[in-house]
């Protein structure tokens, strides 16, 4: 008889980004895989996987209201942990790719992926509700689990400082490309206009991604250079950004938010950019410059936590505190049409290193790994 392995699954009923990318991808290849007699967690038990073709519009439209409106939060929550322990049924492993394992649910073993510690180092980056949710919640609950996952030698050295787990506890599996999306298109169909020439930079509109920076240094770059490349932004509006936004808005001759859009539309952006630039200032893991990487787009990314690990030599660094340094990064890479090609063969090399599918087969080893310990 396989394993049963319970997956919470509740970020599959959002547009998929971050967490809910990740939850997703590795899914995919589980459900596929035969290793394990598979079920879900939606706030409800379900043996259904939701994917794109599948989602029950429903079920996102109420969860789009509930993540407006604080108080509804916190009752869902509260109305999930109650489902949880109730209607749980009987589970060999239960995996939570989301911090905060729930109460309740009735498992041998309950692997948890803690993805970095933003919450903590940067809290400007997250909304109010969800700071408080994680400081009721987390540090308890994370106790619970045999096996913590985390995307990057960095964040596992921070798990090791802030929280009493032991190294062989924590497992470092590093995020994938989907290089079905992610590669190179041979014409740009898009349903929408972007610029001939342009920087661009993919990250929600917060504080985190230094956005705020980027566009420092976009006003700081040469008259030659800005008449001739344009800077495009996409990604969710995200939160305390009035002053970035008022930025945006005020300059739309040369800046275009594109809000946020589909990862194939996403990928024909990135095949379009003339370099790709992340100057965010903390990431557990960082996949956009891998995504633009596969694509055949050179890259600039921070200097900061795990983004040398994770582009190696595949990047040029800048300084994301320095919006000069950000400018001359700029300047030194799209004036260097030798630089460029060097960095496009680096980064197709380099994100070839990485896929979903080499992601779930190292996901499969820990809970097997789990089972027998």
């Amino acid at each position: 008889m396989k394993p049963k392995l319970l997956i919470d699954s509740i970020s599959l009923l959002s547009p998929l980004t971050g967490i809910g990318r990740y939850t997703y991808e590795v899914s995919k290849y589980l459900k596929n895989s035969d290793d394990f007699e598979l079920s879900y967690f939606y706030g409800y038990y379900s043996k259904q996987f939701i994917d794109d073709k599948s989602k029950n519009t429903p079920l996102q439209a109420l969860k789009s209201l509930i993540l407006k409106v604080a108080f509804l939060k916190r009752a869902a929550r509260i109305l999930l942990s109650i489902t949880a322990k109730e209607f749980s049924p009987e589970y060999d492993i239960y995996w939570q790719p989301n911090f905060i394992p729930m109460s309740g649910i009735k498992t041998q073993k309950i692997v948890t992926t803690v993805h970095d510690f933003s919450f903590i180092l940067y809290r400007d980056s997250h909304p109010k509700e969800r700071i408080q949710h994680i400081e009721k919640s987390f540090f308890e609950n994370i106790t619970k689990s045999d096996i913590l996952i985390t995307g990057s030698e960095y964040s596992k050295g921070e798990i090791l400082q802030r929280l009493d787990f032991k190294e062989n506890q924590i497992k470092v599996i590093h995020h994938g490309v989907n290089h079905d999306i992610f590669r190179l298109y041979d014409k740009n169909d898009l349903s929408f206009d972007i610029p001939k020439k342009f920087i661009l930079c993919v990250g929600s509109i917060e504080p985190r991604k230094n956005l705020l920076g980027l566009l420092k240094a976009y006003e700081l770059l040469s008259s030659e250079i800005k008449s001739e490349y344009k800077l495009v932004l996409v990604g969710f509006k995200g939160w305390q950004n009035t002053e970035l936004m008022d930025i945006i808005n005020s300059d739309k001759e040369n800046i275009s938010y594109l809000g946020f859009i589909s990862d194939r539309e996403l990928a024909k952006v990135y095949n379009a950019a003339s370099c790709f630039v992340f100057p965010s200032f903390y990431e557990g893991f960082g996949l956009p410059p891998l995504e633009a990487m596969a694509c055949a787009t050179p890259v600039i990314a921070s200097n900061l936590s795990s983004m040398p690990e994770i582009c190696s030599d595949s990047a040029i660094y800048c300084d994301p505190h320095d919006s000069n340094d950000i400018k001359e990064k700029i300047e030194s890479l799209l004036n260097d049409a030798q630089l460029q090609s060097r960095m496009v063969e680096k980064g197709l090399q380099r994100a070839g290193e990485f896929s979903w599918e080499k992601s779930a087969k190292e996901h499969i080893k820990v809970f097997k790994e789990v089972m027998e310990s």
